[in-house]
């Protein structure tokens, strides 16, 4: 008996070959030019001749794939089998090329079939013929597959499935494995696909995080995974079975796992930490329209999704088979293998192979720059910046939501008899502020610069039977901050809880800010050294009396290091690292600094920007609450998980994160407020970004790309 194979060289070609040459006969293999070498090295680890293994040029792009009259001619009545694999099976490979090696190549295939009058027709398909068809997959299914077009890959197997069955007149059978992973018994594998591709992440989650932690994840439909060695023994033992021709055959597991449970089994393998907390598939597919609509609406967030997958190693199209919606039949091979011992083990039962070999031999970091330069630079990368943000954001959050979870602190009992300082309280955050504290029987001091708005708020809170005083402060005058804490202290004795609220927003590209170097010197006044000279004056008191909170209103700006907010953003980090340094100092005297990451607000200090009044923002009592929670619980910090998330991502890839950055300055403009008083613009200054007028000739109104990106990056400051 002969074989024809295309493909031979291939990962399940290499496999089905060294089947076939346990039976007698002549494996003909095409072969390129450039690919005999390849072709000796296996005739060398299958431990035969040129006799028994002959290399037929070829090339699949070419009629008949490309052989010769003299080769057709030897060929012709020799084949009894002809099988073929020969494609790419590369989800990151362009249509183009998808194209002509999957679908033309099959045409040339059934060509050269026809031509040297081949016994049988084998042709190795896939489940994605399929494409993305909801419901339960029959092996007599093919023309009722679904959203083909999904990617080149689903679109050219089906088509090249068809060009067999519409095309061929010798006899045909067709196999649609699954996902073909490395071999059970030995984990060889010759390339990164299909679940390898989280391999890295999962190593990378293993480095920084104990396995016993439990980490979040998804839940996902079914992903079909098979060992090699399973199709290739199932593809030789159908494919001489007699009475089994024009049919197609799944060789798939019909025992298949989740994606969330693929994922933890290969974890468990790799003593990664297992997600025990698993979104339930539904929620994801009900979640995955809007993230689309939002990253394709959203050419940063698209720039961003890519940064990400790329640092990982993730090809985007690898991302659909986490809600792979499709049930593979596979009773037809089931019935043809019974009898024999081929069936596909569990993919516990080899898992820890196949991550051992990929460890060993497909790992990229085993090419990585092992010198001290190469080591540094990894270091300083993902994980570098990661490790940090974990260390300071995830401990105390977990704390934070295990009080609220307790649910027997509230804010009446934080604050009933407490004197609260709240600067900045006579209007927005600070004046929701006051009333909702001194509702709870809090004694508030208004602290502002204008007498008359004072005493709106005070007046509010004794019509509703609260307790509140006004100290009139300049908080940029150094000397009034200090006359002010004199008349506190002299008045109250003390002061119990400070909120550092009062502060100045300036939103201004550098490029306008040249000759504005009082821009920076008026933040830096009002929202660090004011809050600092305030803090110095209280703090002793509340150090006497081992019982004190300072809370800081910050800002998401800290965290997402957005473009034309560098005085307000740097003033804000000062007074975070401010912060930072002494809380170590004081915390054995019972004195808790919080500083709370405000995303953006509705007040007056944003009205100046006229293109935020269709942005998504939140109020001044939901601000308020903010701080009512930091005062219940005295967390070390407050933020939004979109704060963490930029946060985190810039620890990352800082580099990579200022290019998406630098795409959101394009996409936004400054203020008419911010442009007034400038002469004229020199060309090139970045005074009027290229692309920030697209759709609009000012800030008076939001276009729909900046509104996408601004309900996708909710709470951020643009």
């Amino acid at each position: 008996m002969s074989y024809f194979v295309t493909g031979a060289t291939g990962f399940i070609g290499r496999n089905l070959v060294e089947l076939l040459l346990e039976r007698n006969g002549t494996v003909y293999v095409l072969v390129r030019e450039g690919s005999k070498g390849r072709l000796e090295e296996l005739r060398n680890r299958w431990g035969v001749s040129e006799d028994r293994v002959v290399g037929v040029v070829g090339d699949l792009s070419q009629p008949r794939l490309g052989l010769s009259d003299e080769d057709v001619e030897m060929l012709r009545g020799n084949v009894d089998h002809l099988f073929h694999l020969a494609a790419i099976y590369d989800m990151k490979a362009d249509a183009e090329s998808q194209r002509v090696a999957n679908v033309e190549g099959t045409r040339h295939m059934v060509e050269l079939a026809e031509a040297v009058e081949a016994g049988r027709v084998h042709m190795v398909s896939s489940i994605a013929a399929a494409g993305l068809y909801k419901g339960t997959w029959r092996e007599d299914m093919f023309e009722e597959a679904q959203n083909v077009d999904n990617h080149p890959y689903f679109q050219t197997k089906h088509e090249s499935e068809g060009v067999v069955r519409e095309e061929c007149s010798r006899p045909w059978r067709v196999y649609r494995p699954g996902i073909v992973v490395g071999h059970s018994e030995t984990g060889e594998m010759d390339k990164v696909d299909g679940p390898y591709y989280f391999f890295k992440l999962i190593r990378r989650i293993r480095s920084i995080v104990p396995q016993w932690v439990p980490v979040p994840g998804v839940e996902g439909r079914e992903i079909n995974i098979v060992p090699v060695d399973f199709v290739a023994r199932a593809m030789d033992h159908i494919a001489h079975k007699e009475g089994l021709d024009g049919r197609a055959f799944s060789l798939t597991d019909p025992r298949p796992h989740s994606a969330g449970e693929v994922i933890d089994i290969f974890a468990r393998a790799a003593d990664a930490p297992l997600s025990s907390l698993r979104l339930p598939a539904a929620v994801t597919e009900a979640l995955t329209p809007l993230v689309s609509f939002g990253v394709q609406n959203t050419p940063l967030a698209e720039g961003f999704t890519d940064k990400v997958l790329a640092d990982f190693g993730i090809p985007r199209s690898v991302l659909v088979y986490l809600n792979y919606p499709t049930h593979f039949d596979s009773s037809g091979t089931e019935a043809a293998l019974r009898g024999t011992d081929i069936s596909v083990p569990p993919l516990e039962a080899y898992a820890g192979k196949l991550w051992d070999y990929w460890a060993r031999h497909l790992d990229p970091d085993l090419f990585r720059d092992r010198t001290l330069v190469g080591a540094a630079r990894g270091r300083a990368g993902f994980f570098g910046g990661l490790a940090q943000i974990l260390e300071q954001q995830i401990p105390d959050e977990v704390v934070r939501v295990g009080k609220k979870l307790q649910g027997t602190a509230s804010l009446e009992k934080s604050v009933r008899g407490s004197v609260v300082m709240v600067t900045g309280a006579s209007s927005g955050i600070g004046k929701s502020a006051a009333l909702k504290i001194a509702d709870a029987g809090g004694i508030v001091l208004l602290v502002a610069r204008t007498p008359e708005k004072l005493e709106e708020t005070r007046q509010q809170i004794l019509d509703r039977g609260g307790i509140a005083h006004i100290h009139r402060c300049d908080l940029s005058d150094i000397d009034d901050i200090d006359r002010m804490a004199e008349e506190v202290l002299e008045q109250h004795g003390h002061v119990d809880v400070l909120i550092n609220n009062a502060g100045r927003s300036i939103r201004r590209s550098i490029a306008l800010s040249y000759d504005r170097f009082h821009d920076f010197e008026r933040t830096m006044q009002l929202n660090y050294f004011g809050p600092v000279r305030t803090i110095l004056r209280l703090l002793p008191t509340m150090r006497a009396r081992r019982s004190g909170q300072i809370i800081n209103v910050s800002s998401i700006g800290v965290q997402t290091n957005m473009p034309r907010f560098s005085a307000y953003v740097a003033s804000k980090s000062a007074l975070d690292a401010f912060s930072r340094c002494i809380a170590s100092e004081i915390i054995d005297d019972n004195v808790h600094i919080t500083t709370i990451h405000m995303p953006l607000v509705r007040t007056p200090m944003i009205a100046p920007t006229k293109m935020y009044d269709r942005f998504p923002t939140i109020t001044p009592d939901e601000a308020a609450d903010m701080l009512c929670e930091a005062i219940v619980y005295k967390p070390k910090r407050i933020a939004t998980p979109m704060g963490t998330l930029g946060q985190v991502l810039y620890a990352i890839n800082p580099k990579s994160i200022d290019y998406i950055l630098n795409s959101a300055y394009h996409l936004f403009p400054d203020s008419t407020a911010a442009k007034e008083g400038r002469g004229k613009s020199k060309p090139g200054d970045g005074s009027a970004p290229k692309t920030a007028t697209r759709g609009t000739s000012t800030d008076e109104q939001a276009n729909r790309q900046q509104l996408a990106f601004a309900y996708l990056m909710r709470g951020v400051h643009w």
